[in-house]
This record gives structure tokens, sequence and C-alpha cells, in this order.
């Protein structure tokens, strides 16, 4: 009999990187040239903006490719990809904003970077969740005493003045906090006392976004707080924290009723001569827009959606899919699609819990609130006026979607192999 000589299996190629990133960059060149020509005048600011953010990936890349020896990109890349649309819609409409929102972006970056490297020691994790905790709380209160309302919310806090101060969004940098007490505190969840410190938690953060009248982040953390329940699921605490999930959700309702009522009076009744100029102006106008633009787009800055209020921020996605294109549209929610699935990935061979749930967490909390953010502003879902992450125009917003992002980069095994990392548990 001839025998069959044992072969080794070829080595699957990882895809280059640096192949990658040139694409990425001559898709961003094209379009900032696309969003520079848009207007009656050439907008060199929107060039610039898109210029600095395709150095700072190149650097990026470079940096950590080189010195750090990493290989796994495909969150950065991601999350670029995301950055550059959002810049080149942003500047097609305001080339000064663009340029402003180009350094949120560089400062989502470096707080990414910082977290990155944070999350690697666990042991450090777990002595910062109560400090970690204790700022979300205050935070919040010192927006519910400070804010101004603003679109019947008080979830803005302005610095040194309307005209030349800063304005940030405290909830959005409570996102992150959330999730990194969460996971911190349920890492190890053999104790009643873990699980009753995150329920105080999150019944305080709920509660006081609640007071602010934010309702869709509340939303948000609420569906973030039922993902964390149901990944320290297994015995009789889970279903405490699901009876504790079901009280807050309760509580949202009886708060909310009448400001959920106006909500769903306009829900599914935007067309209505009542409502069709008024209250569901913003869905009609980003619908038909929706329409106009067919499977290839208008063209960059070509659109009518623009001209509609918070077309750069929560109405974007309808921007896009007018000008870009729904089958670009599509290739939008694929990416968060992609995010979530590669948290699911790693969550799996993750090195502790501490990564598993921080990294389902942080890919549930994106995952949902692009959902609200696209499904809210087509009608099938109430409209409750957050952002599209990374693509939105926003300093808060974009820091925080950075932040998020890095739990699951953490939870990448691959991420802290490269980098000599921490010590496996």
């Amino acid at each position: 009999m001839s025998t069959v000589k044992n072969k080794k299996m070829p080595k699957i190629k990882p895809i280059n990187n640096f192949a990658l990133m040139f694409l990425l960059s001559v898709f961003q060149g094209v379009t900032a040239f696309c969003a520079a020509s848009a207007g009656e005048t050439f907008e060199i600011k929107a060039m610039i903006a898109m210029a600095l953010l395709i150095i700072t990936e190149w650097a990026y890349l470079i940096l950590f490719y080189t010195l750090m020896h990493r290989r796994n990109f495909e969150l950065e890349l991601i999350a670029f990809f995301l950055c550059g649309t959002g810049l080149a819609t942003i500047g097609s409409i305001n080339a000064a904003a663009a340029l402003k929102q180009f350094f949120m972006i560089l400062a989502g970056v470096l707080i990414y970077i910082f977290m990155v490297f944070l999350l690697g020691n666990v042991d450090l994790c777990m002595k910062l969740r109560l400090p970690v905790a204790i700022g979300a709380i205050l935070l919040l209160i010192v927006n519910l005493v400070i804010a101004e309302s603003t679109n019947g919310a008080r979830n803005w806090i302005t610095i040194g003045g309307e005209t030349n101060g800063i304005t940030f969004q405290p909830s959005e940098f409570v996102k992150a906090a959330f999730i990194f007490v969460g996971a911190a505190t349920l890492e190890k969840i053999q104790t009643s006392k873990n699980i009753f410190a995150f329920i105080g938690f999150a019944v305080a953060c709920v509660g006081t976004l609640i007071l602010i009248k934010d309702f869709g982040t509340a939303l948000v953390f609420f569906v973030t707080f039922l993902i964390i329940a149901f990944m320290t699921s297994g015995d009789i605490k889970t279903i405490i924290l699901a009876v504790a999930s079901a009280v807050l959700g309760a509580g949202i309702v009886i708060k909310y009723k009448s400001y959920v009522t106006a909500r769903f009076s306009v829900y599914r009744h935007i067309w209505e001569k009542d409502y069709f100029n008024s209250s569901g102006y913003q869905q009609t106008r980003t619908l038909v827009g929706l329409a106009s633009g067919g499977l290839l787009g208008l063209g960059i800055g070509k659109g009518n959606v623009k001209n509609v209020a918070a077309a750069t921020n929560d109405l974007i996605f309808g921007v896009i899919c007018e000008e870009w294109g729904f089958i670009f549209g599509v290739i939008l929610v694929l990416t968060f699609v992609a995010i979530a699935v590669s948290a699911l990935v790693n969550s799996i061979a993750s090195r502790s819990t501490f990564y598993s749930i921080a990294a389902v967490a942080a890919a549930g909390m994106m995952l949902f609130q692009t959902s609200l953010n696209i499904f809210g502003i087509t009608d099938v879902l109430p409209l409750t006026g957050v952002t599209l992450p990374f693509v939105s125009q926003g300093g808060s917003s974009m820091m925080c979607c950075w932040a998020v992002l890095a739990y699951i980069k953490a939870s990448d095994v691959r991420t802290y192999n490269y980098l000599g990392g921490a010590k496996k548990k």
C-alpha cells in the first residue's frame, strides 16, 4: 500500500494592515475632496481636517506595529473608517466644524490608548472600581445641579460662557464608567455584596438620568445593565439582577409617562398633517432623503437632509444614505455588526470574566445606541435623540465611543501578547 506523507497545512497570511490603511486613506482623501468641493467655494478646512486624520491613522499604525509589535488592527481600522465618514459628511456641511471634530477624534484616540493599557492590569481595575463609581455619580450630580435645559433635557454643561466656552455631556463619560464598574464589580460574583453594590450604582445612574430627563441615554444604560446581568447568569443572583432591571424599567416608564406619551403621539404618525411639518419634520425629511438618494446616492453635499436641524448629529445617517447611497448605508451598519461579532469572539477566549463582561457590554451598548439612532430617525422606533457612534458630530460622544471600544480591544488576547502584556489569570 502506498503511503501518503503528512503535509503541513499552509499558513494563512494575515491581511496586510498597511494595504488596508492605504485603501482607507485613498477613500478618505477622495471623500474629503468631494466634501470640500460641495459648496460654492472650495473649503480647505475640510481637506485639512481629513489630512490630519489620515496622518493620525498612519502614526498610530506605525507606532504600534513597529515599537509594540502589534498586528491586530481590525477594530481601529473600523473606527477610523467610521470617523472618516462622519468627518467628510460634517465637512460638506460645515468645514469649520469638521476641523473641530478632528481634534475630538484625536482626543478619543488618546483616551483609547490610555484605556487599553489601563485595562491590561486587572488587579488595578479592581482597585479603581470604587473611585470610578464615586466619580461617575458625582459627575451626574454636578450635571443635575448646574446644567441648563436644552430641548427639554438638562444633559449639557457649559464652562466659560455659551459663545467661547466648552460644552460637554457628562452622561457620555459615565457610559464608559458604567461598563468599567459593572465588569470590575461582577468579575467575582460569589458574594451578594457585589451584586447589590452594582444594582445600587445602576439605580443611581439611571435615576439621575431620569431627573435630567435624558430618556435616550437612560434607556442605553438600562439595556447595558440587562446585558451585564445576562453575562453573569447561572444562579439565584441573576434573578435578583433581573428583578432590579424590571423595577428600573417600571420607574422610567412611570416617571416619563407624559414624556413617553408625547413621543408616542407622533410615533408612526409622522406623515399626518398635524405632525408632518412640526414634531415629525426631521423624520419625514430623512425618509424622503433616503428614498431620493437611491442605491448610489446623490453625491456628497448634494442632498437636502443636510438643511434639517441636527443634520450632523442625530440625522447624520439620513444625510449619508441620501448623499452616499443606501448601499453605503448598509455597509455602515455592517461595520457596527462586525464590532459586535469581534466582541463576542474575543469574550470566549478572554483571559478573565472581567474582559468577557466588559467586551460584550461595550458592544451591546454601541449596537443598541446605533439601533436607537437609525430606527429613531426612520420612525421604526420613537425618536430619542441619541447620536450615531463615531460618526455624529460631538466631542463627548466621540471620546466615549473610543473609550468603550477599548473594552473590546482589551478582551482580545492578541493585544497583550504582542505588547508582552499583562499576566494571565
